[in-house]
């Protein structure tokens, strides 16, 4: 039985309004300590305000939590000294280059010049971009300005790491190095709360998953938990011709039923979880004429799971409500709230 000594958050009842809005309606999380936990939810369903409340720059309406042992109200000073925060927007001077930044950071954070300097140097090596650490920031492509915010993060290694929306707006390749880069970080012992609306990401990273919506946590457990407990496998086809998918949709909701339209213009899925049955609707969109691409039967996806949990995709929004976005910190001298 998991212990409180080797939880690294353990948030019982936390709220958060603002004005008549509730961000935050309860939110109950146990985090262990050396792994990737992730909080999905479409924007606004109340991640960012959850990390905030954790890492001490939002006090709590109502509710309780320690971070790392420590209770996030009465003992802020103790959390902001052992966490950092990457937040959606990075936070990076622009006007400095990326050497600068990180050692202006490890001396603010305590460090002797000579001793930022080489902390700075390892970063920029192990992140790849020390071939851009003398050009300003300014000059960085996207994903070299979040993996320089992701390393000011952890100038300091903290114990536990927030990371909010880490790879929003970054292409394929830039999101698989951040990936690799929150692994080695794991890895080294930190733990880390991934709040994502990406659900291939917390696929990819998380261990443990909490869906939140409309500021409640509706489900909790491992990706694999999650897709078993929606019941059933999934059969998923790709057309040649994106025009041909309303037919394919036909065939698919006459033999199977409830068809999910993918983003992609091509994609289609349905719940099968019968391999003859997949084998046999396969041939007859073949008969029917329709070109297929490739087609695969198993596991439903993240995504399907979060349209079977809340009756919409994790990226469209709930009503609006505060966003806070701050980009990335050390919190040892964070005022507290």
């Amino acid at each position: 039985m998991t212990t409180q000594s080797s939880l690294a958050i353990e948030a019982v009842g936390l709220v958060k309004s603002y004005g008549d809005v509730r961000a935050v309606d309860g939110v109950d999380l146990s985090v262990r300590r050396g792994c990737v936990y992730g909080v999905l939810g479409p924007n606004g369903a109340g991640k960012t305000t959850t990390i905030r409340m954790l890492a001490t720059l939002t006090r709590p309406d109502a509710g309780t939590a320690r971070v790392l042992g420590h209770d996030i109200v009465s003992e802020g000073d103790a959390v902001r000294g052992a966490v950092s925060l990457t937040g959606q927007l990075a936070s990076v001077d622009e006007d400095l280059t990326g050497r600068e930044n990180l050692v202006l950071l490890g001396r603010l954070l305590g460090l002797k010049r000579s001793a930022a300097k080489v902390r700075a140097d390892e970063l920029l090596g192990a992140f790849g971009i020390a071939e851009a650490a003398r050009r300003l920031v300014k000059s960085y492509s996207g994903g070299m300005r979040r993996r320089l915010d992701i390393a000011a993060s952890i100038v300091v290694t903290p114990e536990l790491m927030f990371l909010d929306e880490p790879t929003t707006g970054l292409d394929p390749r830039s999101r698989n190095q951040v990936w690799e880069i929150v692994r080695a970080l794991v890895a080294g012992g930190t733990t880390i709360l991934l709040c994502t609306q990406y659900l291939e990401e917390a696929d990819q990273l998380a261990e443990g998953i909490a869906v939140i919506d409309h500021g409640r946590v509706i489900a909790e457990g491992t990706p694999a938990q999650l897709k078993a407990s929606v019941g059933a496998g999934a059969l998923r086809v790709r057309l040649m011709d994106p025009e041909q998918r309303p037919q394919a949709e036909q065939v698919l909701a006459r033999r199977l039923g409830t068809v999910t339209l993918d983003p992609d213009p091509a994609a289609i899925t349905a719940a099968c979880s019968d391999p003859d049955l997949g084998a046999a609707v396969v041939g007859e969109l073949a008969a029917g004429g329709v070109r297929i691409a490739h087609f695969s039967l198993g596991q439903p996806s993240l995504d399907e799971v979060f349209l079977a949990l809340t009756g919409h995709d994790a990226r469209e929004s709930p009503p609006d409500l505060p966003q806070q976005a701050g980009g990335s910190r050390q919190l040892a001298d964070v005022e507290a709230p």
